[in-house]
Order: structure tokens, then C-alpha cells, then sequence
């Protein structure tokens, strides 16, 4: 953006102010001066008015003077997460003080307060115990609350370790464990849920032994650890689609099927009706030849020659007209074969095609809402950011007519490869429709959704597309929006629109916060 002049920026702020209806307030104008921009203004540090706070709070005891030595590490590292610690650590010491009510009292207090109390090592040990018996039940799929359960650990390991901050340590710790057994709980529910949708789908089944083998088989992936809610919903909605898939063709399945028995029925008579007419032709050429053995003359010979002819020409007529009806028999037959396998080629297709792009292995639009439906619910119940990316490959009509609509299929599929290699196991790739994709990141602020898009841009500038030995340089333009309290995916992903169209407008191949 440095070759845009400031008032070229500012008129495009004001057009912006406009069309997307703000009050133009100061705020509302430096934010998206500083969106056009492609420049975002860091907040200073308050670091005067943090160091006036440090000279007036009191430092008597031992657990405000350490306190005070956080809070000026704090101030001197720009450290806002110590920060947030150190003022825990005021609350907590003002909650357990008690208030003097005489000048005389003072003195007991100031005393008790010059030795705080201390763990003893026993009761630390079983607290570790206590916490290393924890932490498998809750597999690794929580980071945050194994690196404070370790760091809990170390603390209680220290030699009789102040009763204060282990208060703070524990409060914290349990604080998210409480997601972490949540998480369980939800777990262990979906599991039943899955167990139950299989045993239903198992008696939707006919006979067919590669169908149960399949639903064994999504069981096995399901049950594999480590086990996660996003895995478990993939699994559940993928046997509700075979379900349906089965429940639909079922019904044309065993009418194929009993019309296939029924022409091998009609098969089995006619070969015993060829059987019987042969028994009788040759019983009756049998009959005229002893009778011809036994003429005399010319005369007894004629009819019996005649019934011969007559009884040869009714056989070559009946085996006509049955080599006929087994002709269509058989044609009848293949046709219901062919639907059989139809059907079941049908079924085999349906769970993979119901929520995937067949061009680039992402999601589709169906797959798609049913992902943002899914991580929503999940970001409302642990309170967690949750951002969507929407971007869209620049430059795509010319790649197309340089390279032919196959060479763009292939760059479409090269960057959902490198995508899907970049990203982290949790975020979801959907193509959005043509060249646009959307990425759902769980878990993510705006900033860290903004960076996770330029990583990706510059894994892209190290990783060309090939196409017959000619490096083609593949760019996108994004627009990052984070889901506001009360806000629908759709909207979010409006607004992620509008940041990909500055992105565009920008200069392309940049990632514009909405």
C-alpha cells in the first residue's frame, strides 16, 4: 500500500464510511483508514501510568513485595498476561486480609502476614499425585491445560511452596480443566450416539457382507485415539448419510432382486419344458423308427415318415421360439444385474460425494454449512474465537487461458494441496464456489487468522505449480472476519467478502481484516 498517497486512502475511507453505514466516528475512521491502509497501529504499551501504579501499592509483606517484582518484570517486558496474574494475586491477598479494628490489632495482623503460609511437602505430593492421575483421562488433545498442569507440578515440587500462590496456580488450572472434562462428557455422549446409529444401520442392511465390513470400518476410525468432538460429529453425520443413502434404495434394491429370482424361475421352467418336449420328440422318433423296421411296403411307410417330419418341424418351431424367450430371459437378467450393482456403486459413492468437491478433496457448500454449524455451537460452548477466511486465487481467468481449463483444475487442486499441508489439523478447507474457498479457523482471533493467511500466502511463493515444466506462481486475495456475539455464519462470511474485495482492490495477493 505504499504507493497509494494518504489522501487517495482517506478518500477510499470516507466511500467505505458510507457504504457500509458507520457513524463516523474518530475510532470507526482509524480503523478503516488503517484496513485500507494495509497498516494496523499497535496501541503503546502504558508504561508511565503502569510505573505511577507501581510506587503507591504497598510492598510490606513477602507476598506483595513479590508481587510488586512480577508486576515491575511485567511493565518491563510489556507482558499483559503477567499483568493479568499479578492483579489475580492482589484480589486474592485482599480477599483472605483480614481488617484491623484497632491500632492494637494492627500488629497480630502485620505479624501473621510477615510469614505466609506454607504448603507442606506431604499434602504437595499427593496435589502432584493427584494431578499426573488426572491428565490421561483427558487425552493431549488440550495443550493449555497439560502446560499448567506441568507447570503446577514443578511449583509443588519447590520445598514448601506459599499457600497463596498455589491458590492462584490451582484456580487457574481447574479453571480450564473445566473445558477439558466438559470436552469428555461431550465425547463419551457422541460415542453412544455413534454405537447406536450403527446398530440401527446394521438392521437397515440386507445381507450384504461389504456393507457391514464398511460400517465396522467407521466404527474402528471412530473409536481410534485420540478421540475429538470434530471427529466424532465428521463420523456420526457421514453413517446418517449412509442411512438414507440405504433407507432410499433399499426398496429398489430387493425389487431388482426379487425380480431377478423371479427370472430364474421362469428360466428353470422353461429348461424343464425343453426337457419334457425333448423326452416326448425322442420317445416318438423311437416308436416310428421300430414301426418302419416293421413295414412291408411302401404304403406303411408314408404316414409314419409324415408324423416324423410333423413332430421334427413342431420340435425345431418350440425350440425356435424357447431359445427366444431364454434370449430375453438373459437380457432381462444382465438389466436387473446391472441395477444391482448400480445401486450399490450408488452406495458405496454416497457418504464421500455427500459433503466433498470431487475436483479438490475440500468440502462443498453442504459440507460447508454443516462444519460452520458444528464449530459455532462448539465456540459458543467454550466461549472460543472462531474466524473464517474467504479467499479467491488471482488471476485466474488468465491461468486458465494460458494453461486450458485442465491446467486450472490442477492449480485449484495444488492449492487446496498446500493448504491442507499448511493449515492446522483442526481448520476446514471448503471451496466456496469456483476459485473461492473458505477456511474455518476454530480456536482463532482476528490477528492470529489475518497471520495464519500470510503464512499461507508465503508457503504458496515457495511452492510453485507445475505444468509441463513451466513454474506458475499461484496468489490469492483474502478477507478474515471473526463471528461476532449473535452473529450468523452467513454474515460473518459477507464480511469476509468485503475484506477479500479490498484485498483485490488493494493491489491483490494481500489478507484484509473485515
Amino acid at each position: 500500500m505504499a504507493d497509494r498517497p494518504p489522501s487517495e486512502i482517506a478518500r477510499e475511507t470516507l466511500k467505505q464510511l458510507a457504504a457500509r453505514r458507520l457513524v463516523p466516528t474518530p475510532d470507526n475512521y482509524q480503523a478503516l483508514y488503517e484496513e485500507i491502509a494495509g497498516a494496523r497501529t499497535v496501541p503503546a504499551f502504558p508504561d508511565g501510568p503502569l510505573r505511577h501504579i507501581l510506587r503507591v501499592l504497598p510492598g510490606q509483606t513477602p507476598g506483595q513485595k513479590r508481587l510488586l517484582g512480577l508486576f515491575e518484570a511485567a511493565i518491563d517486558q510489556a507482558d499483559w498476561a503477567q499483568l493479568q496474574s499479578v492483579f489475580v494475586g492482589y484480589a486474592n491477598l485482599g480477599l483472605h486480609a483480614a481488617p484491623a479494628e484497632s491500632a492494637a490489632a494492627a500488629v497480630p495482623v502485620a505479624t501473621a502476614a510477615a510469614s505466609p503460609a506454607l504448603i507442606p511437602n506431604d499434602v504437595a505430593e499427593q496435589l502432584v499425585r493427584l494431578v499426573d492421575n488426572t491428565l490421561p483421562a483427558l487425552g493431549e488433545d488440550d495443550a493449555r491445560v497439560h502446560e499448567l498442569a506441568a507447570q503446577l507440578t514443578q511449583f509443588l515440587r519447590q520445598p514448601s511452596p506459599p499457600a497463596s500462590t498455589l491458590a492462584l496456580m490451582l484456580n487457574n488450572f481447574s479453571y480450564r480443566l473445566s473445558f477439558a472434562t466438559e470436552d469428555q462428557a461431550a465425547i463419551r455422549t457422541g460415542l453412544l450416539t455413534l454405537l447406536h446409529m450403527v446398530f440401527e444401520n446394521i438392521a437397515v442392511l440386507s445381507q450384504d457382507d461389504q456393507w457391514l465390513q464398511g460400517q465396522a470400518e467407521a466404527l474402528k476410525a471412530a473409536s481410534t485415539p485420540p478421540l475429538t468432538l470434530r471427529r466424532l460429529d465428521d463420523v456420526q453425520r457421514r453413517l446418517k448419510d449412509v442411512i438414507f443413502k440405504q433407507t432410499e434404495a433399499k426398496e429398489r434394491s430387493v425389487q431388482a432382486q426379487q425380480q431377478m429370482m423371479e427370472l430364474l424361475a421362469m428360466f428353470i421352467e422353461r429348461l424343464a419344458q425343453i426337457t419334457a418336449s425333448s423326452s416326448t420328440y425322442h420317445e416318438k422318433m423311437e416308436r416310428c423308427a421300430e414301426q418302419i423296421g416293421q413295414a412291408t411296403s411302401l404304403q406303411e411307410v408314408a404316414p409314419l415318415l409324415e408324423e416324423v417330419m410333423g413332430a421334427t418341424r413342431a420340435m425345431a418351431l418350440d425350440t425356435r421360439l424357447t431359445r427366444d424367450e431364454l434370449q430375453e430371459l438373459r437380457e432381462r437378467s444382465e438389466a436387473r444385474h446391472a441395477e444391482i450393482a448400480k445401486l450399490q456403486e450408488e452406495l458405496d459413492r454416497a457418504s464421500a460425494q455427500a459433503r466433498h468437491d470431487p475436483l479438490t478433496g475440500s468440502l462443498n457448500r453442504k459440507g460447508l454449512d454443516e462444519a460452520l454449524e458444528r464449530e459455532l455451537a462448539r465456540a459458543v460452548r467454550n466461549e472460543a474465537p472462531l474466524c473464517v477466511a474467504l479467499l479467491d486465487l488471482d488471476n485466474f481467468k488468465a491461468i486458465n487461458d494460458r494453461l486450458g481449463h485442465t491446467g486450472g483444475d490442477e492449480a485449484l487442486k495444488h492449492l487446496a494441496s498446500v493448504t491442507r499441508e499448511v493449515m492446522r489439523p483442526q481448520d476446514q478447507l471448503a471451496r466456496y464456489g469456483g476459485e473461492e474457498f473458505v477456511i474455518i479457523l476454530p480456536d482463532t482471533a482476528l490477528p492470529q487468522g489475518v497471520d495464519a493467511m500470510a503464512r499461507l500466502q508465503r508457503e504458496l511463493t515457495t511452492r510453485y505449480f507445475l505444468k509441463d515444466q513451466e513454474k506458475v506462481l499461484i496468489t490469492f486475495s483474502a478477507g478474515v472476519a471473526q463471528l461476532a456475539p449473535q452473529e450468523t455464519t452467513a454474515e460473518a462470511i459477507r464480511r469476509a467478502d468485503q475484506g477479500m474485495y479490498l484485498a483485490k482492490r488493494s493491489g491483490k495477493n494481500r489478507v484484509m481484516a473485515a
